[in-house]
């Protein structure tokens, strides 16, 4: 693969479950080295296409490329694969609680490769010391705190090397400390791999920090799209609404709905 070859592309992605159309005409890139957000309300599609990316689903029209090649023709054995080179970290961990924090990064080793257990001590050591948890190898999950049961999750992630990591949520319930611990880590840890990755993030300021490149999105739309200077100085009116947290905009606080006194069968007040 050239280095100018986006590790993840997408171009006019369109996808729907049955009639119910999610996602319209999505066009967006990651490169290596990148840290891309997804910003958006609730249900505006941020979390599908993060399936689409991995391959969980399949789109019904347009091109979803991993490393230049398309995601949609790969075989079942190719898209496993795939599926290895990318790290996933979900909204709040979904640690093993069974196994050890130990056993929970070396779940994908085993799972994976064919590995000596002393080489299996050694990476997972490796991965729960950029972390900062070497010392927490034997604890369970139950034992830790959120931000450090996140940041286990996070080394379970990397436990591969990914070449992209996705993230979903990965601030949600986390003190200000802890995201701080997070947001950081984030940053260094896609340095320092050299991955591309694409974070899905309700939170405005500490992701503004790290980031590459926004994606708003709206209904299953990309409706705004720059560098974190350009989305904090935008006048489009969803981006500036949803930046500022403003009550009044294109989001509407109220579904469309009848009179409200006409609902509650008081007929309409002179």
């Amino acid at each position: 693969m050239s280095t100018s070859t986006p590790l993840i592309e997408l171009a006019n992605v369109h996808f729907s479950y049955g009639e119910t159309p999610l996602l319209d005409s999505i066009s967006m890139s990651v490169s290596r080295g990148e840290i891309v957000a997804l910003m958006g309300g609730s249900g505006s599609g941020k979390t599908t296409l993060l399936k689409l990316i991995s391959g969980q689903l399949s789109q019904q029209s347009g091109s979803i490329k991993f490393q230049g090649e398309e995601v949609t023709s790969q075989t079942h054995k190719q898209r496993l694969a795939m599926r290895k080179q990318m790290g996933m970290l979900f909204q709040f961990g979904a640690l093993f609680t069974d196994l050890s924090v130990f056993e929970n990064i070396a779940f994908p080793l085993r799972e994976h490769f064919q590995l000596s257990e002393q080489t299996i001590r050694d990476l997972v050591l490796m991965k729960l010391h950029a972390v900062g948890l070497r010392g927490a190898a034997n604890l369970m999950p139950h034992e830790l705190s959120g931000g450090m049961a996140r940041r286990v999750a996070l080394a379970r992630a990397i436990a591969l090397d990914p070449l992209v990591m996705l993230y979903d949520e990965p601030f949600t319930g986390l003190d200000p400390i802890s995201l701080s611990i997070i947001a950081d880590l984030i940053k260094e840890l896609n340095d320092a791999l050299g991955t591309g990755s694409i974070l899905v993030t309700h939170n405005i300021p500490e992701s503004l920090k790290i980031v590459d490149k926004v994606y708003f999105m709206s209904s299953g739309k990309i409706v705004g799209q720059g560098t974190p200077d350009e989305i904090l100085n935008s006048t489009d009116p969803y981006v500036h609404q949803f930046i500022h947290a403003e009550p009044d905009g294109p989001v509407a606080f109220h579904k469309p709905a009848p009179s409200y006194t006409a609902d509650l069968g008081l007929g309409e007040q002179p």
